[in-house]
C-alpha cells in the first residue's frame, strides 16, 4: 500500500470514528422516555435516574401555603406515582387533569419534576354529541 493511500485511510477512519462518537454523545444526553405510570412502576429500577417523561392524571394536588411549591400523584390504570414539582403550575394543572411530566424517579420511588416540567392537558370545551347512526333503509 503506498504512502498517499495509507494517509487517506487513516484521515477517512479518523472522521468515521469522530463522527461516530459525535453522534453517540449527542444522542445519550438528549434521550428521554415516554412511559405511562403503569409502565414505569412494572420495573422501576429500571427507570430510576433517566430522564422520563411520564404521562398521567393528576390526583391529591396540593400546594405548600405562600410557594410555589407542590405535591401531588400522577395515576394511571390503577398505578400512582407521588411527584414533587416547584415552579409555577399551568392554569390546567388540577385535580383529574390529564397531565406530562418531565424529570427523574428517585431511589425512594417518588418522581422530581424539573423546573417547567408540568404539561396539563386542556379540557375540551366540546363534548361528542350523540348522533344516530345512519341504517341502511334500502331505498335510496
Amino acid at each position: 500500500m503506498s504512502h498517499k493511500a495509507a494517509r487517506i485511510g487513516i484521515t477517512g477512519l479518523v472522521l468515521v470514528l469522530a463522527f461516530v462518537g459525535l453522534m453517540y454523545s449527542t444522542l445519550s444526553e438528549g434521550t428521554e422516555y415516554y412511559k405511562h405510570v403503569d409502565e414505569v412502576l412494572a420495573s422501576p429500577a429500571e427507570w430510576q435516574g433517566k430522564r422520563l417523561q411520564v404521562h398521567g392524571f393528576a390526583k391529591d394536588v396540593r400546594q405548600k401555603p405562600g410557594t410555589l411549591e407542590y405535591r401531588f400523584d400522577v395515576e394511571n390504570n390503577g398505578k400512582v406515582i407521588r411527584a414533587y414539582y416547584a415552579g409555577i403550575a399551568p392554569d390546567t394543572f388540577k385535580n383529574d387533569a390529564e397531565v406530562v411530566i418531565k424529570g427523574a424517579l428517585q431511589a425512594d420511588g417518588t418522581f422530581l419534576v424539573n423546573e417547567d416540567g408540568i404539561m396539563a392537558k386542556c379540557p375540551s370545551k366540546y363534548e361528542p354529541r350523540n348522533t344516530p347512526t345512519l341504517t341502511n333503509t334500502g331505498t335510496e
